[in-house]
Formats: C-alpha cells, structure tokens, sequence
C-alpha cells in the first residue's frame, strides 16, 4: 500500500519592518491564537500566486497597499504536523494608511521593537522572526 502524499495547506505572512519596528496584528474570535499577536497573513486561495495573496490579505486585513516588485521572500517555515507550509515576505516600500479593516478578527495593529516582541505573540512567529534574524531563509516545525 502507497504512503499518502502530503496536503499542505499554504499562508502567506507580511513582515512589515519600519525603524527597528515590526508591524503585528492580535487575533481575536478567530478559533486560533485568539488573544496572541501574529503578522497581517491568511491563506493561499485555489489558484492564487504567493504574492497576489499577499498583497490581497494586507489590503483587507489592514489596508496596506504592496506591489509584487516590492516584496522579498524572507523565510519559509514548514510545519508538517499542522499541514502546513507559511512564506514570510517583508517589503520594500508599501502605500495606503494602516488600520485595522477586519474588527472582527483583530483587535490591535501595532508596531513592536523586534528585540521586544510582545510576550504574547504566537511561538512560531517568535520563531520565523529569530530564524529571519540569523539569516536562514527555511525552518522546519517550529514550536
């Protein structure tokens, strides 16, 4: 009998980075993470480029405008326990003013030092932000 293939789910993440500062979002009502900070992210729909996605998430979730030539894939993280695999793409420049669009999903958007990450931000993006800072483009299942 074959061994299955794998299903893997994608997610696309901005790291957003101004003056020493990292922009997160606090996650709430959404059945993960609720109350733990992560990054303005979602998933990959059916068909989707990368950074179409990426682009389409910032705008919803935050109104931040980006331009595919604008944006650099920093680090991959495959999580195979969880099916999933995330890319983490910081920008070079950006647009728009960044607020909150999705209320009910976020309750916070603000920018942390990125040697002082709230105490409650989600472990595998502590993870993603130190692998990015040492220089490793690829991590494999983060706490």
């Amino acid at each position: 009998m074959a061994t299955p293939r794998s299903s893997l789910v994608p997610a696309v993440y901005l790291v957003l980075i101004e003056s020493g500062r990292l922009l997160m979002a606090r996650r709430i009502n959404t059945g993960y993470g609720d109350g733990m900070y992560s990054l303005v992210a979602g998933h990959v729909e059916a068909g989707e480029r990368l950074t179409d996605a990426l682009i389409r998430e910032a705008r919803e979730e935050a109104g931040i405008v980006l331009e595919a030539p604008d944006l650099t894939l920093a680090h991959t993280l495959h999580r195979p326990v969880e099916g999933r695999v995330d890319f983490f793409f910081t920008a070079r420049r950006w647009a728009g003013e960044i607020e909150i669009k999705e209320p009910e999903k976020c309750d916070d958007l603000s920018w942390f030092e990125l040697d002082r990450l709230p105490e409650t931000t989600l472990p595998y993006i502590r993870h993603v932000m130190e692998q990015i800072r040492n220089g490793a483009s690829w991590s494999e299942s983060a706490p």
